[in-house]
């Protein structure tokens, strides 16, 4: 595999909406989609390139955070992870993978203050994390979540050490009120899991929810309560259904294995550490902090190694509107 030469200084010297369009950027990503997903997904890495380059430049443009606070160098990193993931950034209701800015705590300066930068970071949704586990062979397939009503049947537990669920739908759904949510998981070697939300666990992450989004009063001297996400009680004072779903989704694996992503690639689900990647898979001679751009180690540049997980890729039907999931809270 050829060398493909770019180094952090010549990223940081193209402008923003650059670096995605740069000759040697559309090479490493071609490079790395091919190696690891043109044999899976069937499509070629020319072909993810015109595709995926035209959503995330087009993300870049329209999020004034993302193209003027962000450290060039992650933005470099966070388009790689596309062709890595082998997701999609195309918007949408059931969109696989978006683009958050966060502020990173890189240390102290000078002065004993914190010092921030701000990263772009690939966000994996619940959507596009059912994807990557399926690719991984985690598991073969998820159903679509059921949102249970307070008129329907329903009975959750654990028998002989697996998880079951008794489900009876009693229509019509007169009270509107919602009692629990679930979605059945098919692992790869045929056994059935269970992920479940109940009303305390939606009560809980909206108490999150209300902590997040909590801000520094300087006359006080404390913090003044924060408003938790609106979704919360969007529905009549209660949950948004398409909201739950998405919730439901995104926490259903948070006790599975860590799925490999690269290292500026998050989930919804769990905030992950750098993932560790036996190669210098972003093509810059050195093994660099994703967020500053500086050096760490320097290696030897190896290409990315090939994908050899299998499995069946989950491609649930249109169900619900999960509208306001990319811009919700961490929890």
């Amino acid at each position: 595999m050829s060398k493909i030469n770019l180094t952090v200084e010549e990223i940081n010297a193209l402008k923003s909406t650059e670096i995605i369009t740069d000759d040697r950027v559309r090479e490493k990503f071609v490079q790395i989609y091919d190696t690891m997903w043109a044999n899976t997904t069937g499509v070629s890495g020319d072909a993810a390139y015109e595709r995926e380059s035209r959503f995330f430049n087009s993300l870049i443009c329209e999020k004034e955070d993302l193209r003027t606070k962000c450290s060039k160098f992650s933005i470099f990193t966070s388009f790689l992870d596309v062709a890595i993931s082998g997701l999609s950034v195309e918007p949408g209701v059931r969109a696989q993978a978006y683009l958050l800015s966060r502020s990173v705590n890189i240390g102290k300066g000078q002065d004993g203050k914190n010092v921030y930068v701000t990263q772009c970071v690939l966000t994996v949704s619940g959507y596009g994390e059912l994807v990557l586990r399926a690719r991984c062979g985690q598991i073969r397939h998820a159903d679509n979540p059921v949102i249970v009503y307070k008129e329907d049947g329903f009975e959750f537990g654990e028998q002989n050490g697996n998880k079951f669920v008794n489900y009876t739908c009693r229509l019509p759904h007169t009270s509107n009120e919602i009692v629990a949510a679930f979605m059945k998981i098919t692992r790869n070697d045929g056994s059935t899991d269970y992920a479940v939300l109940l009303p305390e666990d939606w009560k809980r992450l909206q108490g999150y929810s209300e902590k997040q989004n909590r801000k520094w009063d300087n006359n006080a001297r404390s913090y003044v309560n924060g408003k938790p996400n609106d979704l919360y009680v969007a529905d009549g004072g209660q949950i948004d259904k398409g909201f739950l779903v998405a919730k439901l989704i995104k926490h259903a694996f948070k006790t599975y294995p860590k799925a490999r992503i690269g290292r500026g690639t998050q989930l919804e689900s769990q905030q992950t550490e750098d993932v560790e990647i036996n190669d210098d898979i972003y093509g810059v001679g050195k093994v660099v902090d994703t967020t500053t751009g500086e050096v760490i180690q320097t290696e030897e540049n190896f290409g990315p190694a090939a994908d050899t997980s299998e499995g069946v890729v989950v491609n649930p039907t249109e169900t619900a509107n999960t509208e306001g999931t990319a811009n919700d809270d961490v929890f």
